[in-house]
């Protein structure tokens, strides 16, 4: 379980291809605090700690993590948005977010606000409902909050530190982003899917 707020962006130094796995090699300021079968989100999604050498660690993505995510399309030096699993001691400072991708979005324009920044994503509505104005809503695993809605597209309003800490300075138009729904909103619609399967 994480909160969706960053911890820290580190940096792709290897990517393995094993049979339809990808070993991916990172390096984080942190390493040195990681054991192995710890948890970490990468962009959002929750990959097991499964080997560490020196500032560097290792995790492994199965294929289908890699049809789901923005994780395959990462390269060498690539920033990645990190963040350890919760404890129970943490604050909740951001929104419950599990590591669970379940889709990837395309950003389709970045806005500068003269001290923010206005990122328009589009995305394929499968779920109605998913996406609410002032909703939360995890992107490349960082909590934020829906600022505006239209069909099949939402934006977010990014402030400068987030923009700085995070790989969000490093997003343009037409990059892949990974997207998951608030977990409550996904129980709701499933349990009005349900109702209205049993009418």
């Amino acid at each position: 379980m994480f909160t969706g707020i960053i911890e820290a962006v580190g940096s792709i130094t290897a990517l393995v291809e094993e049979n339809e796995n990808l070993h991916l090699h990172i390096r984080a300021p942190f390493t040195h605090e990681l054991q192995v079968d710890q948890s970490v989100a990468h962009n959002g999604v929750c990959l097991t700690v499964v080997a560490i050498d020196g500032e560097v660690y290792q995790v492994t993505v199965i294929k289908e993590s890699l049809d789901k995510t923005n994780i395959g399309k990462l390269k060498v030096d690539q920033k990645v948005n990190l963040e350890r699993s919760l404890t129970l001691s943490s604050r909740l400072d951001g929104h419950m977010v599990q590591g669970h991708v379940d889709q990837t979005a395309t950003v389709d324009s970045v806005e500068d606000q003269g001290g923010s920044w206005f990122f328009w994503f589009s995305y394929e509505a499968v779920t109605p409902g998913l996406v609410v104005n002032k909703g939360s809503i995890c992107v490349n695993g960082v909590s934020l909050t829906v600022a505006a809605t239209a069909p099949g597209k939402f934006a977010v309003a990014i402030i400068p530190y987030t923009f700085e800490h995070t790989n969000f300075h490093a997003l343009q138009a037409g990059d892949a982003v990974n997207l998951e729904f608030d977990i409550l909103g996904k129980y709701v619609a499933r349990f009005m899917q349900a109702r209205e399967e049993q009418q």
